[in-house]
């Protein structure tokens, strides 16, 4: 690959609550992910950490230290802190166990909480910066840690948004404050009287965070209330308070105005993103005006600014500030060449929505195309900017991206609709998609390829297993291939979404784990496939990728397969661009492009986000 690799921020620099010119960001470090200080005053940026395997997450509290979270090849690692301005590092809580980030969270007073995960239980650590911490919580109950009240006593935990403590209120103390619970458990209060359909109609619950208004100990939260998603605000004595004026038909996640009065919501809606200002003591809501395309980010800022991150398909994450603020500079800017379009396709649940991007060609007859297939299932291709697009349609590829059924982004009803059952429907409007395009003449219907991740990588092996005659290459980078394998070994937060999507353990539903497991038709898979696997995956374990790979020799497949010495996720831009230099070769070779423009061919890389599975 001639240009360098670029790490492009999908997120927004971390603001001092003190004094909002002091940020701190990760972005590109010669092909790694990195920690920097920036300041808005004399717009200059400075490095803080450099590491082989790159650094992501990081915050600045109200005296302006930064924190960042030093791991290991498998993920585990502790809090680290200094000063803005430089100098020596410190740990944030000495003496803390080391795990995965499960978050941070620092109340104006100097309260510090953190949460980390081992392969036994999430513990929750309640201390000062730079002293040790005391245990508040540890449990092999996953969970995340939801937010810090503004007066530094309460602390809020989050578990999966089924469950029935989705969300538990605790004293800094270790005291239970209130349970919150998911689905099909009873609620609080509610703007209005409560009625017994109130119930009936709960949903699961996230939580966003207390408000960060001095005195307020308001939390906010989202709720899936029938086909929709609806404002919630919990206070100790009010309780749950339901706003059913402020419902959207899509998903959303929200964050509070620094005044803590309002809240900035970010609806995923059909592939793209809206903004809306929330005021819920008075019940105004407005539509924010933002480009058209993806907000990857977008914050409040003091005074009624905003700074979002936005893209296309065609165009780079790029920050962006509605007041004088300068942000940290974008780095290299890049335009997709090509056509890009929407397309919707009937299925048995309504319509899939496809984003297509077809190559500049001078020739009649249709290309040869890629379906890139999103990790999740909880996740949705946006029209946002991926660097394995720009490189596919560059190399005169038509690149297809489906939001099958289960994808977010279309409403609860979409996200539930596993009709033909765990990755068949996935698989189902994928070949839905493909035969519609062939027969509009958009794509060669003797020339497709499958590319996933993750659980992206899962319906590559299991579509080249079941409907072996419609592909002719597949590459599944990191892949669920054998499913009771990759239970029996991944991590406590995936079993227990596997038991979710299943409906019990491989013991309790062997035929259901079976019949979606792609190793059950390693043997039919008649393309050629490309396999990578991580020798540090927790998430996809390489064990069960091994015994999939034994299945696809003996039966004669013809596959290659590719190991990076990483985890699930990754850091360092160096395995991401091995990755696509492999899998572009491979592509060449068994899907030659028809046509390849003249020029540069290959744009910088994007850092690839995390996925569920």
């Amino acid at each position: 690959m001639s240009d360098p690799y670029q790490v492009f921020r999908g997120s927004l620099p971390d603001v001092c609550p003190s004094d909002p010119t002091r940020m701190v960001f990760a972005g590109d470090a010669e092909g790694r992910c990195e920690v920097f200080t920036w300041d808005a005053g004399t717009r200059r940026a400075r490095q803080v950490t450099d590491r082989v395997g790159g650094t992501a997450h990081c915050a600045i509290d109200g005296d302006a230290y930064v924190w960042w979270f030093e791991d290991d090849a498998e993920g585990n690692g502790r809090w680290w802190f200094r000063a803005f301005d430089g100098g020596p590092r410190w740990p944030g809580l000495p003496g803390a166990p080391a795990g995965q980030p499960r978050g941070l969270a620092i109340a104006p007073d100097g309260t510090v909480a953190a949460a980390v995960a081992d392969s036994d239980a999430t513990t929750l650590l309640v201390g000062r910066r730079g002293r040790a911490a005391h245990t508040l919580l540890r449990t092999p109950t996953p969970f995340r840690l939801g937010g810090i009240s503004a007066d530094g006593g309460l602390l809020a935990v989050a578990t999966a948004p089924g469950n029935a403590a989705a969300v538990t209120v605790l004293t800094t103390r270790g005291e239970t404050v209130a349970v919150l619970p998911g689905a099909g458990e009873a609620r609080g209060s509610t703007d209005r009287p409560a009625r017994p359909t109130d119930r009936d109609a709960a949903g699961r619950l996230w939580c966003l965070g207390f408000s960060p208004r001095q005195g307020d100990r308001d939390l906010l939260l989202v709720r899936e209330s029938g086909h929709r998603y609806v404002l919630e605000t919990w206070t100790p004595t009010a309780g749950t308070i339901t706003h059913p004026w402020c419902s959207f038909d899509t998903e959303i996640t929200a964050r509070w105005y620094p005044e803590g009065r309002a809240v900035l919501v970010r609806q995923e809606r059909h592939g793209r993103s809206l903004l809306h200002r929330v005021e819920p003591r008075t019940r105004r809501r407005t539509l924010v005006p933002t480009p058209a395309g993806s907000l990857l980010d977008a914050a409040p800022r003091p005074g009624g600014a905003l700074h979002y991150v936005w893209t296309d398909t065609a165009h780079p994450p790029v920050p962006r500030a509605t007041d004088a603020t300068p942000l940290p500079p974008a780095g290299q800017t890049t335009v997709v060449p090509g056509h890009h379009t929407d397309l919707w396709t009937p299925v048995p649940d309504g319509r899939v929505h496809t984003l297509l991007s077809l190559p500049e060609r001078h020739v009649s007859v249709p290309p040869p195309a890629v379906f890139l297939v999103h990790g999740g299932p909880a996740d949705h291709d946006r029209d946002a900017y991926d660097a394995t697009v720009h490189s596919l349609v560059a190399s005169g590829y038509a690149v297809v991206r489906v939001n099958y059924r289960g994808s977010t982004g279309y409403g609860p009803n979409w996200r539930r609709a596993f009709t033909d059952g765990v990755g068949h429907t996935q698989v189902r409007d994928l070949a839905a998609v493909r035969a519609e395009l062939v027969r509009r003449q958009l794509i060669a219907g003797d020339a497709t390829a499958l590319w996933g991740v993750s659980w992206g990588a899962y319906l590559v092996l299991l579509a080249l297993g079941t409907r072996p005659g419609l592909w002719r290459a597949g590459i599944a980078v990191k892949p669920v291939a054998d499913w009771v394998g990759a239970h029996r070994s991944t991590t406590p937060a995936l079993r227990a979404l596997d038991v979710r999507l299943f409906g019990g353990t491989p013991d309790e539903m062997p035929e259901r784990y079976a019949r979606s497991s792609p190793l059950t038709y390693a043997a039919e898979v008649a393309a050629p496939l490309l396999v990578v696997g991580a020798t540090k995956d927790t998430k996809c374990p390489p064990g069960q990728i091994h015994s999939y790979l034994e299945a696809l020799e003996r039966a004669g497949v013809p596959h290659e397969a590719m190991w990076l010495d990483t985890g699930h996720d990754g850091y360092d831009g160096a395995a991401h661009v091995s990755v696509l230099r492999r899998s572009l070769r491979f592509l060449h070779t068994h899907l030659p492009a028809t046509h390849r423009p003249a020029g540069p061919q290959r744009p910088p890389a994007r850092l690839g986000g995390s996925r569920s599975h």
